[in-house]
């Protein structure tokens, strides 16, 4: 650490923040130190190793990928990459990357950087392929080869064209570690990171923060905050009080009822709309709702708009199907909500024989753009109540939650919350509703639905080199899932959160990530 002496008063100073000394928290936080109220404990600061935009949050900080979204959209600009070339073909990409760029380890960034971090990934018999899991690695699978033709040059051949490959770049997936830390930490990488973005790791305490500091180096110039430390609390309340009292700067994720004590009076409000979908994956597999006539049953059965209007009191908007209306070339704006019809969902029920049956439903605590999960959990389960449901409701911590729902619910559960943020209309169903997605295919398809049709749709989309073409193909998709009703289509969410007004420059992306680099604490 190369400010020790800084950070010690960095700690007492937090430390009476949290608690932990008997001074009052308002007015403790540390000058230029910004301190950001999170809404779980990441699970790792690999950005290969994870699925959340909770730890990407705190990751976009730490690294730089080869590209970059644009301030205020979802378009790719260059980041450690100064510019590319894409072949006529589409099927070979070379990047330019900048010289003389370090890793917070010191370490050189070059051509040879690129390539291990993608063999990392997707060769099963590179030397550090037992770093992982790698989840998300089903974004770069159409990589065909990456070689380094240049120390600064790195060039991407792809078994076929696909059309999402830069945007999938600028996720955090696609975010460059250093390899000198992973030889040297192993598995253990993710716990103690090495970028090269604008903030350095500092320092992980368990279930009480994540500290990074300025990296004085960056190629694109130093933050003016001296430090960012990132805070799990769980419990919206909690955050809301921890806010009020002064303990931390920033908070994302504001409950619905309490958004408004945020807007103005020494606070600055801030909502942004983006491609989010909160659903439940219902269970295709085995019980009820391996029939479609069950499945169709709960979508009418929940009242939607009452979720929206009072429990998320207007934060969000009823979602229609698995495509957010964000994306909107590729939005089937045909597609209505299913109404609220609990007589008909009850007639359904009847014909497939599943009246009276009995169901476990998954509920996390808190997790990425969850919206109030316990409160909308409870609504879902009264809502199945009076169509002759009977639901047990599991409730867990988020990275518990996720430990039980991503390898599958067969055999555990029939239904589950799950929200997702995402970055291009190609993203959430094809790792989610393809069959080649199920959880023993490392894929993200925990409900296990299969409908060939929507696979072949899924892969001539994302092979596609024409956008008219990929919006009809993914109006086509979006018109059978609705029919087929993999899951509960629920809402879709506008992020919000909530800073101090000594905070400046900050803003919310439509990525849903957040960018500290720019933003000052007076």
């Amino acid at each position: 650490m190369k400010n020790a002496a800084f950070f010690r008063t960095i700690f007492v100073s937090l430390a009476v923040a949290l608690g932990l000394g008997f001074a009052p928290a308002f007015s403790q936080t540390p000058a230029n130190v910004l301190i950001v109220g999170q809404i779980a404990e990441p699970k790792s600061l690999d950005p290969a190793a994870v699925t959340a935009v909770n730890d990407f949050r705190i990751l976009m900080n730490l690294y730089d990928g080869l590209v970059r979204y644009k301030d205020g959209a979802l378009e790719v600009e260059p980041s450690l990459a100064e510019n590319w070339e894409i072949s006529d073909n589409g099927l070979v990409y070379t990047f330019n990357l900048r010289e003389k760029v370090k890793f917070h380890d010191g370490t050189a960034f070059n051509a040879d950087a690129v390539v291990f971090n993608f063999k990392r990934m997707l060769d099963e018999e590179h030397p550090y392929h037992d770093t992982g899991p790698f989840p998300l690695s089903f974004f770069f699978s159409a990589i065909d080869d990456v070689e380094a033709v240049g120390a600064h040059s790195v060039r991407f051949t792809l078994k076929e064209p696909y059309a999402p490959f830069l945007s999938n770049l600028a996720y955090p997936t696609g975010l460059i570690v250093s390899p000198t830390a992973v030889k040297r930490h192993g598995q253990d990488f993710g716990r103690f990171p090495s970028g090269t973005g604008p903030f350095q790791f500092s320092e992980w305490e368990s279930n009480s923060k994540v500290v990074l500091e300025r990296n004085e180096q960056h190629w694109n110039g130093a933050p003016d905050l001296q430090a960012v430390v990132f805070r799990p609390i769980t419990d919206g309340n909690t955050r809301v009080a921890e806010m009020l009292s002064g303990g931390i700067d920033v908070m994302v994720e504001i409950p619905p009822d309490s958004v408004s004590r945020f807007d103005g009076n020494g606070y600055t409000l801030y909502q942004q709309a983006g491609p989010h979908v909160w659903f439940l994956i219902l269970n295709a597999r085995q019980g009820p709702f391996a029939d479609k006539r069950v499945r169709q049953a709960v979508n009418y059965a929940i009242d939607k708009e009452s979720l929206v209007e009072n429990v998320l009191q207007g934060t969000a908007v009823v979602a229609a199907g698995p495509t957010p209306p964000a994306f909107a070339w590729a939005y089937n704006d045909a597609l209505k909500p299913y109404p609220y019809n609990p007589e008909k969902a009850k007639r359904l029920i009847k014909q497939a024989g599943h009246e009276g049956a009995e169901l476990t439903f998954y509920v996390t605590e808190g997790g990425s753009g969850m919206l109030d999960p316990v409160a909308m959990g409870a609504a879902i389960q009264a809502d199945l109540a009076k169509v002759g449901l009977k639901v047990k409701i599991e409730t867990f911590e988020w990275n518990t939650f996720l430990g039980k729902v991503n390898p599958g619910l067969e055999n555990k559960a029939d239904m589950a919350e799950m929200a997702w943020m995402t970055n291009d209309p190609d993203t959430l169903p094809y790792l989610a509703l393809r069959t080649g997605a199920w959880p023993e295919h490392k894929g993200f398809n925990s409900g296990y639905y299969s409908n060939p049709e929507v696979d072949k749709l899924l892969e001539a989309a994302r092979t596609s080199t024409s956008q008219a073409e990929r919006a009809r193909l993914y109006k086509e998709m979006q018109t059978i899932l609705q029919e087929d009703a993999p899951w509960a289509f629920i809402a879709n969410w506008k992020q919000n959160a909530a800073t101090r007004d000594n905070v400046r420059d900050f803003k919310l992306q439509p990525s849903f990530f957040l960018l500290l680099k720019d933003v000052k604490k007076l």
